[in-house]
């Protein structure tokens, strides 16, 4: 690709050279996802394909092929975690903050808000590898994270959605612990079935 079709990064953009804003357990989880690829997962998978390899012919051979395609999503998986490891900015809800940062929405807020029909919502304003809809876990350059970013506590915000604008009143700004869902191992896991067996 030529130098002329890429594009450098704006610093506050999150991906592998932009920051990554993400909580204490958010970090953490990262890491015991990285931890199981590295130490458990991987070594499950590729003894299961050095198995399938001593079976003889490889071309028609299905445990060895789809053994070789899940190495290769595993290795980049953990390539992938360890960028987002290493460029992690721990931002921590529950430090102590003075003035307009403990008044105002920036990462690690929890706010309450109320939409135009007086519908209220608490969302947590999150990294990008933290993002939770079933925990109202928003990331903090999602739209309504964006939307929210520096109000305070009676401010109106609009949000930009796809289904048009909508007005936002922000009734509550609060900096606590986020509760992130810890790192599970996941059902079908290579490194379970040899366990089992």
């Amino acid at each position: 690709m030529r130098k002329g079709f890429t594009r450098k990064p704006k610093p506050d953009e999150p991906g592998p050279r932009g920051k990554n804003y993400i909580t204490p357990a958010g970090l953490q989880r990262l890491k015991e996802e990285h931890r199981f690829l590295l130490t458990r997962e991987r070594p499950a998978v590729t003894d299961v394909v050095a198995w399938a390899a001593s079976n003889g012919d490889r071309s028609e051979n299905a445990d060895y092929q789809y053994g070789k395609r899940r190495l290769r999503q595993i290795d980049s998986r953990i390539r992938f975690l360890a960028k987002r490891i290493e460029a992690a900015e721990v931002v921590d809800p529950e430090a102590p903050r003075r003035g307009a940062a403990a008044e105002r929405v920036f990462f690690g807020a929890t706010v309450l808000y109320a939409n135009a029909a007086g519908v209220e919502r608490t969302v947590s304003i999150v990294g990008t590898d933290e993002v939770d809809l079933d925990r109202n876990h928003f990331s903090w350059v999602s739209p309504l994270g964006r939307a929210l970013m520096k109000s305070a506590e009676g401010d109106s915000v609009v949000l930009q959605a796809p289904g048009g604008a909508e007005e936002l009143t922000v009734l509550e700004v609060r900096y606590e612990r986020i509760p992130v869902e810890p790192f599970r191992e996941p059902l079908g896991a290579e490194s379970t079935r040899k366990l089992r067996t």
